[in-house]
C-alpha cells in the first residue's frame, strides 16, 4: 500500500512494486502552459497594435485641405464673390466644416483618430469651389459680350451726334451735355479693361443720360409751341375723316399718353399702353436722336414673323415731310451737313417695359402686337403726334 501511494502517479513495470516503473505523465502542465501563452499572445498583439498606432498615427488629410484653399483663391480671384457668391460660401462653409473635423480628430487619442469624414468634406468644398470658378467665368463671358456689344452701339450713337453736333447753332449750349457723354465712353473704356462689365454698363447709362439732356436741348430749336397743336389736331381729324368716309382701319399713336389707337370708321376700337423713343418728347431730327418722328405715314411692310423684334409694321418714314425739315435743319445749321434722316421706323413688340427705351420705333407688348396685326396690315393709315387735346 506504502509503495502504491508512492508510485502512484507512476506506471509500474513487471508487477512489482519495487520494479522498474515509468516517468510520470506532464501532459496536463503542458495544456495549461499553452493556454496561458495563448492568452499572453491574445494581449500582446492588441497591445502591439495600439502601441504601433501611438508611433505611426493616422495623419489628418492636410493635402484636402490645401486643394479645397487653393480652389477657393482662385474662385475668389476670378470673382465668385460677386458673381457666384451663395455657391461660394457653400464651398466655404464646407472646408470650415472638414477643417473643424480635422481639429475634432486630432483631440482624440492617435489609435480613434478616423479623418475620412473631414476628407469628405474637403473633397465636396473643393468640388464646390471648382464649381463656383465655372458658373464666375460664364456669367463674365456673357457679361463681357453683352458689354461689349453695347458699347459698339453707344459708340455709333455718340458719332451720330458728334455729327449732328458739326457746326450745329447750339454747340455751345450743347457741348457740355456732348462731352460728359464722350467722358461715359472713356469712362467705360477703362472699366472693361479692367474687366469690370457691370460697372461699365453703368458707366454707358449715365452717359445715355447726359445725351437724352442733350437731345433735348438741341430740339428747344425746333417749333414746339403752340403751333404745333393746330397741326396735330389737324392730322387727327384727317385720319378720322378718312376712316369714317371709307369704313377701313387707321392707327393713331398720341405720343404724350403713350397711346396707340386702332380706328375703325372714324371711331376707336381698341388702345393699347404704347413705349416710344427714349427722346420721345421732340420730333424726329436726325438718325440717332432717340426721338419718334411725328407725321402722317401708312404702312409700307407688315412682318408678322418680326424683323429685329417679335412681329413688325414698318412705315414710310421719312416722308416728304420730313425730308423737307430735314434738309432745312442742314441749312439753318441745327443739324450737321453729315448727318443722316435715318429710317426703320417701325411699330413692333417686346414692349411692355415701363419706360421708353426704342431708337425711335412704337413699341406694344407682344401680346397687343397680335391683335394690332389682326387689324392692321400693308396700307394702313399710322398718324403720330405728339399731343391729342380733342381725341379720343
Amino acid at each position: 500500500m506504502i509503495g502504491n501511494r508512492l508510485f502512484s502517479r507512476g506506471t509500474a513495470v513487471n508487477g512489482g512494486p519495487f520494479g522498474k516503473y515509468r516517468v510520470p505523465s506532464h501532459r496536463p502542465n503542458l495544456r495549461r502552459r499553452s493556454k496561458i501563452l495563448i492568452v499572453v499572445a491574445l494581449l500582446l498583439i492588441p497591445a502591439a497594435y495600439i502601441t504601433y498606432l501611438f508611433l505611426n498615427p493616422v495623419l489628418p488629410p492636410m493635402g484636402a485641405l490645401d486643394n479645397a484653399k487653393w480652389a477657393l483663391e482662385g474662385a475668389a480671384k476670378a470673382g465668385a464673390l460677386r458673381y457666384s457668391e451663395k455657391t461660394y460660401r457653400a464651398a466655404e462653409e464646407q472646408m470650415q466644416a472638414g477643417w473643424m473635423e480635422i481639429a475634432h480628430q486630432n483631440g482624440r487619442l492617435a489609435p480613434f483618430r478616423d479623418y475620412r469624414v473631414a476628407d469628405s468634406m474637403l473633397g465636396e468644398a473643393y468640388q464646390t469651389a471648382m464649381r463656383a470658378a465655372r458658373e464666375t467665368g460664364q456669367t463674365v463671358t456673357n457679361l463681357e459680350s453683352t458689354t461689349l456689344a453695347e458699347r459698339a452701339d453707344y459708340r455709333d450713337e455718340l458719332a451720330n451726334w458728334e455729327d449732328a453736333l458739326n457746326g450745329s447753332l447750339a454747340k455751345l449750349d450743347v457741348a457740355r451735355y456732348y462731352k460728359s457723354a464722350e467722358l461715359s465712353l472713356a469712362t467705360c473704356d477703362r472699366l472693361i479693361e479692367a474687366r469690370e462689365y457691370q460697372e461699365a454698363r453703368e458707366s454707358m447709362a449715365l452717359g445715355r443720360i447726359w445725351l437724352q439732356k442733350l437731345a433735348t436741348s438741341l430740339n428747344s430749336y425746333d417749333n414746339d409751341g403752340q403751333g404745333e397743336i393746330r397741326t396735330w389736331r389737324r392730322w387727327v381729324q384727317e385720319t378720322l375723316d378718312d376712316s369714317r368716309a371709307g369704313g377701313g382701319y387707321a392707327v393713331i399713336v398720341n405720343k404724350s399718353a403713350h397711346k396707340l389707337y386702332i380706328v375703325k370708321a372714324g371711331k376707336a376700337i381698341k388702345s393699347f399702353d404704347a413705349e416710344l423713343g427714349y427722346n420721345s418728347a421732340h420730333q424726329k431730327t436726325f438718325a440717332g436722336d432717340g426721338a419718334t418722328p411725328e407725321g402722317k405715314y401708312q404702312v409700307s411692310v407688315a412682318r408678322p414673323r418680326g424683323s429685329r423684334y417679335y412681329k413688325a409694321l414698318l412705315i414710310n418714314y421719312p416722308n416728304d415731310a420730313d425730308k423737307h425739315r430735314f434738309q432745312d435743319n442742314k441749312t439753318k445749321g441745327v443739324i450737321s451737313a453729315r448727318s443722316h434722316i435715318g429710317s426703320l421706323i417701325e411699330i413692333h413688340g417686346e414692349g411692355g417695359r415701363g419706360k421708353d427705351w426704342t431708337e425711335g420705333c412704337v413699341a406694344l407688348t407682344n401680346h397687343d402686337m397680335d391683335q394690332l396685326m389682326q387689324y392692321v396690315g400693308a396700307g394702313t393709315p399710322v398718324t403720330i403726334v405728339r399731343k391729342s387735346d380733342q381725341w379720343p
